[in-house]
């Protein structure tokens, strides 16, 4: 299974991203690149890979600990914009960013415990919006007009919403945009009872 850990906005935050980030698709500089959908839209907190069946068990029980670590539900917003080089469009997060830090740097302790291999750049927390270029190939020319993109963005401020748990996705790649599915979800903080999809 191809997996990785995320919180995942609330369908409001990302119908309020949505409507700033339409006007972009129209310009000039937008021409060529990937644009994420919004049912994919996550904060990921480490991407995993490939996790052999019989270390999902493990893996669940050191990311129920993980999740109990958050002392009170973080609360966030989507605001800014940012770029990786000329390969990524991103939306940016602001509020409660520390736990969201510390709980990202303890899902990675978790992965690394149950003997999965994680990167280890430290956490940035960002939306994707846009690719430029193939899932691993290079960037393509498209991504030199990120940084326009990148600028039209940067006023972005969405409303607050609380960060109430933590998802373990599955992400399914095929010859069409992926798609993920939760495997499992721990209430973050005072958010209320565990759903773990077990």
């Amino acid at each position: 299974m191809r997996l990785f850990a995320a919180v995942v906005p609330p369908p409001a935050a990302v119908r309020e991203l949505a409507a700033a980030v339409a006007p972009l698709h129209a310009l000039p500089q937008a021409a060529g690149l990937r644009w994420t959908g919004e049912p994919t839209w996550h904060l990921t907190l480490a991407f995993l890979g490939q996790v052999d069946a019989e270390d999902l068990g493990p893996l669940r029980a050191r990311l129920d600990a993980a999740a109990a670590t958050v002392a009170r539900t973080p609360r966030l917003r989507l605001a800014g914009s940012g770029r990786f080089g000329e390969r990524a469009l991103w939306a940016g997060v602001q509020g409660d960013t520390l736990p969201l830090r510390r709980l990202a740097e303890e899902v990675a302790t978790a992965a690394r415990d149950t003997g999965i291999d994680v990167d280890e750049r430290p956490f940035r927390g960002h939306l994707t919006l846009a690719r430029a270029g193939g899932r691993s190939g290079p960037p393509t020319a498209a991504g030199r007009g990120l940084p326009a993109l990148a600028g039209a963005l940067a006023d972005f401020a969405g409303t607050e919403w609380p960060a109430t748990s933590l998802k373990l996705m599955r992400s399914h790649l095929g010859t069409g945009a992926a798609h993920y599915e939760t495997v499992a979800e721990w209430a973050l903080g005072s958010a209320g009872a565990v759903a773990d999809g077990s």
